[in-house]
């Protein structure tokens, strides 16, 4: 209750302040809410074409890249875990905004990449770098989050080590890692935003300035406009994300089968009478 009484509170205070300000008034709001849609297809469309563009492009590429750099850290083999170790941490601590500077300047004096499609390679490389890292950890986390004796048990009726990964603990470390990659999916998609405000791409924030100038001192409508598209996206993702994490757990449940002799004839140290060799 004295949430709720807070929260109206708050309400009330930002909604006189706007109107004070003359912020509600109708002329601000009508390109976006007046029935027309010259303001959507001429600067927010083109500004979330962008935007999803270049997150579905770094989703693709981080998230497997992050999958392989996690697994990597928990090999046997010293040459494979540290360097994917000084890769993960390197990058991890590198602010994404400097990685995005750091792309722009790459493509712009090393390769032949026009100067109109710089900003898009360098956004989509500096968020590739970072959540791939960041990505890497969830993986690594996840799978050690498991019981030491699933992978023992395994490898004692004869698995390799990298069948014990893919056949079982990936399968069951993704359900548990599944709240934490989609949020960090939701990061990909706010921090596209970033190279808006400092490497010129055309993405939806950036678009709403452009708007915001052209309808002339409307900031607040279309701010307020891209917020609630970033809401749309991101609410997506999560429930989505808490779908499949339900389906995932509730098949997980379900499969409860018992096998025969027959399926362990096949399993190296097993006979095809069901005693051990």
């Amino acid at each position: 209750m004295v949430f709720l009484a807070a929260l109206a509170a708050l309400v009330w205070w930002v909604y006189t302040a706007l109107d004070e300000k003359n912020q509600l008034d109708w002329a601000l709001w009508k390109p976006y809410l007046g029935g027309g849609t010259e303001a959507y297809s001429t600067y927010i469309w083109p500004g979330l074409q962008n935007t999803l563009k270049a997150a579905a492009l770094s989703m693709v590429i981080a998230l497997p890249l992050g999958a392989v750099l996690g697994i990597a850290r928990l090999s046997d083999h010293v040459w494979v875990r540290v360097p994917a170790a000084v890769v993960v941490e390197f990058f991890r601590a590198i602010p994404v905004l400097v990685l995005m500077i750091f792309g722009l300047a790459l493509f712009s004096q090393y390769t032949d990449v026009s100067s109109d499609d710089r900003p898009f390679y360098a956004v989509v490389t500096g968020l590739v770098l970072y959540n791939a890292s960041v990505l890497a950890e969830i993986v690594r986390a996840g799978i050690l989050s498991l019981p030491k004796g699933q992978s023992e048990a395994a490898m004692a009726i004869g698995l390799r080590k990298g069948q014990v990964m893919r056949t079982i603990l990936l399968p069951q470390a993704v359900t548990a890692m599944l709240p934490a990659i989609v949020s960090q999916l939701v990061v990909i998609v706010k921090d596209t935003a970033l190279g808006g405000a400092v490497l010129t791409f055309p993405e939806l924030l950036a678009s709403a300035n452009t708007a915001s100038a052209y309808y002339g001192a409307n900031t607040i409508a279309s701010f307020t406009i891209v917020a609630v598209i970033y809401l749309i996206i991101n609410f997506s993702l999560t429930t989505f994300a808490s779908w499949l994490e339900g389906r995932l757990r509730r098949r997980k449940k379900s499969t409860g089968a018992v096998l025969s002799v027959e399926d362990t004839a096949g399993i190296p140290g097993h006979a095809g009478t069901g005693t051990s060799a």
